[in-house]
């Protein structure tokens, strides 16, 4: 048991993959990082190869590109309103991101979201989209103000969010994931062979899916309640 504890502890550390020397300074390279690369060429290779030779009245793999982004669009247009139309672009690449990055576990990889620096870098992007988007609705006066709402006495609590706000989506993320690795891991420890890839169905493919949901409609619903 201790055999297996030490294995799964040495998988959850951050492994570095190579270094660069630049100007007298190391930079060292995860797998987290890497992966992270790996994931990001996929998806755009797959948007070329999916956006070539587009016709008009579509058909075969171009019929399932604009189901998706159709989905994207009504999804983000519900939570959003019409008035958050310019934000769907970035919230809807997130999501993309997020679904091959939970789930890239399912064909070997290790999932960099599993690292709470990818996670922590994505809620702080998140928390910036969000109170920009008030800013952009309101004005700085008009987003000031909001803090003061619905009566003035709740104002700390309400600037306490723009710190909780991040905490919560990166928390909720990397637990979820991590949480899930640890059990895949352990399965693999114990079970070799059939019964972990039973499991890593809803590990990382479904759970996945469902982790990158929640931390876009967390997003997109903080989003709407600065832009109201």
């Amino acid at each position: 048991m201790e055999k297996i504890s030490e294995e799964i502890v040495e998988k959850l550390s951050p492994i570095p993959v190579f270094e660069l020397h630049i100007a007298g300074h190391d930079l060292v390279f995860t797998n987290s990082v890497v992966n992270s690369w790996i994931v990001m060429a996929v998806i755009v290779l797959v948007c070329i190869l999916l956006t070539r030779n587009l016709q008009i009245v579509p058909k075969g793999p171009q019929i399932a590109l604009e189901w998706v982004v159709n989905f994207i669009n009504n999804f983000f247009t519900g939570t959003l309103g019409h008035h958050g139309k310019p934000y769907i672009p970035y919230l809807g690449s997130v999501l993309i991101f997020l679904i091959f990055s939970n789930t890239i576990g399912f064909f070997g990889f290790t999932p960099p979201t599993k690292d709470i620096n990818v996670t922590a870098s994505l809620a702080l992007m998140s928390v910036v989209l969000i109170q920009m988007s008030g800013i952009r609705a309101h004005g700085v006066f008009g987003w000031v103000k909001s803090f003061t709402k619905p009566v003035a006495i709740v104002t700390p609590i309400n600037i306490l969010e723009i710190g909780i706000q991040p905490l919560s989506l990166c928390m909720r993320l990397f637990g979820n994931v991590l949480g899930a690795f640890i059990i895949m891991e352990l399965l693999k420890c114990v079970v070799a062979w059939i019964v972990p890839q039973v499991f890593s169905c809803y590990f990382y493919l479904f759970d996945g899916c469902m982790q990158a949901y929640v931390f876009v409609f967390l997003t997109s619903m903080f989003m709407s309640e600065k832009m109201e």
